[in-house]
């Protein structure tokens, strides 16, 4: 158990620390299916046992908020976990975020509503692609505008002409 929160904690890009209580099973069941959905996870852990695998690892300054009831909510994506964990207890006031990690920078619960106000990285990469796109189209229609203005030109002469 220690050796796989220990490799949570290495390899997520974001971790979100909560206090849980008062969450039904069902309402538990959404926030693990929201999660997943955005490729993150939902993890219960014993506190003691998160503390241990905390210990040398980037996210070790979450450990002060291992107490009561909490669940730690992570993910690869730097910012899915931290918008998922947001929405959540913005909609349920029985989650309620006591700070999180996003590698070596803790968050306090302002920072994790912050992270959760950035772009994810599929929203990122389609900005980029916008970007890298635009260019190309326009291009491509200064180049065909000549001649669509040549065509129309000419069928203006042509039906003077007729």
């Amino acid at each position: 158990m220690v050796e796989e929160l220990g490799q949570i904690f290495e390899s997520s890009g974001v971790v979100v620390v909560a206090h849980y209580e008062g969450l039904t099973v069902a309402e538990m069941q959404d926030l693990r299916a929201q999660m997943r959905d955005v490729g993150g996870s939902v993890r219960v852990a014993k506190n003691r046992l998160a503390k241990i695998a905390l210990e040398g690892k980037p996210a070790a300054s979450i450990a002060q908020y291992l107490t009561g009831m909490t669940v730690l909510a992570y993910s690869e994506d730097p910012v899915a976990a931290a918008k998922v964990m947001d929405k959540y207890a913005k909609d349920n006031e029985k989650l309620v975020i006591l700070g999180g990690a996003m590698g070596e920078e803790a968050l306090d619960t302002a920072g994790v509503g912050r992270v959760a106000k950035m772009p994810s990285r599929e929203e990122l990469l389609a900005q980029i692609a916008s970007c890298i796109g635009a260019p190309a189209s326009n291009i491509a229609g200064a180049i065909g505008a000549p001649a669509s203005n040549i065509a129309s030109i000419l069928s203006t002469i042509e039906e003077k002409a007729a």
